[in-house]
């Protein structure tokens, strides 16, 4: 296995719901400014198209005070509506690149508008319906960062929206939003990336360790990129469409390293053999 170095650090959280903190509260030194970059990419899910439309991303730099106060938007914000699903096998979407004062960060907040909508395969005929918001989610997604930012140094962070578990079905049909959402600061994981064989269809790409689990879908080259993964030894599995002839093939003892990219070389093929270095 090739290695090459890149940086990531986890955290993993339900909209709304802060899953870890720091014991750092206070604000660090505001000599000198550091860059910042907020990009959004996506798990997979069985739907034809998700669209949600992001509306402005906000920061909070201390942990003092109510929820609600302290926050400000980021200038330069790339509102618009995004396809969730075109955000797959490691594919960003660029949200906002902004210089912050240096300092402690303490939350991320992601606000998204009205127009969210999916597109569902039912029986062969595709229907579109609106991604109902419920009023809990409606201030925006809360993402706690805990993070000191040192002057003149890039932090870029991904908000990995896992598509699947963030749309429910109601019982009456309707669909809901509700995000959830893994962050990654590049700086303390690591990532794995290969490729698949053949690749004449979009194959489902899981890296698994403990409880631990992590997807992608291979691209139109058949490559996938799986990113922000702790450090440890992970079971690499792909699942091919049903109907094709071809095998779930697994390849495990793949280990990942913290700061760097782990490659599958000569790949994975979907007749049950894998090559790796």
């Amino acid at each position: 296995m090739k290695k090459y170095h890149l940086f990531f650090f986890l955290f993993a959280l339900t909209a709304g719901f802060v899953s870890c903190s720091s014991d750092d509260d206070s604000a660090g030194s505001d000599d000198g400014k550091a860059r910042v970059a907020i990009k959004l990419t996506d798990a997979p899910g069985d739907y034809e198209e998700v669209l949600v439309e992001v509306e402005d991303v906000m920061i909070k730099t201390t942990a003092e005070g109510s929820e609600e106060e302290g926050w400000v938007s980021l200038e330069g914000v790339n509102t618009g509506v995004i396809d969730l699903l075109s955000l797959t096998g490691g594919v960003t979407e660029l949200l906002v690149d902004a210089e912050l004062e240096a300092g402690y960060l303490h939350q991320i907040r992601l606000v998204l508008g009205d127009n969210n909508t999916i597109k569902v395969d039912e029986n062969g005929t595709i229907k579109e319906y609106a991604l109902k918001t419920p009023s809990a989610e409606q201030s925006g997604l809360k993402v706690m960062v805990g993070q000191e930012l040192e002057a003149d140094e890039d932090y870029t962070f991904i908000l990995d929206f896992d598509v699947d578990k963030s749309v429910v079905v109601t019982g009456n049909g309707t669909y809901n939003l509700k995000p959830v959402i893994r962050m990654a600061v590049e700086e303390n994981t690591g990532s794995i990336v290969g490729s698949v064989h053949p690749t004449t269809e979009q194959v489902l790409i899981k890296a698994e360790s403990g409880t631990m689990n992590a997807s992608a879908y291979t691209d139109a080259n058949g490559n996938f990129q799986i990113h922000g993964l702790p450090a440890g030894t992970f079971r690499v599995t792909a699942t091919p469409a049903a109907g094709l002839g071809l095998n779930v093939t697994i390849v495990n003892n793949v280990t990942v390293t913290k700061g760097e990219v782990t490659t599958l070389e000569g790949g994975i093929f979907l007749d049950g053999s894998a090559e790796v270095e």
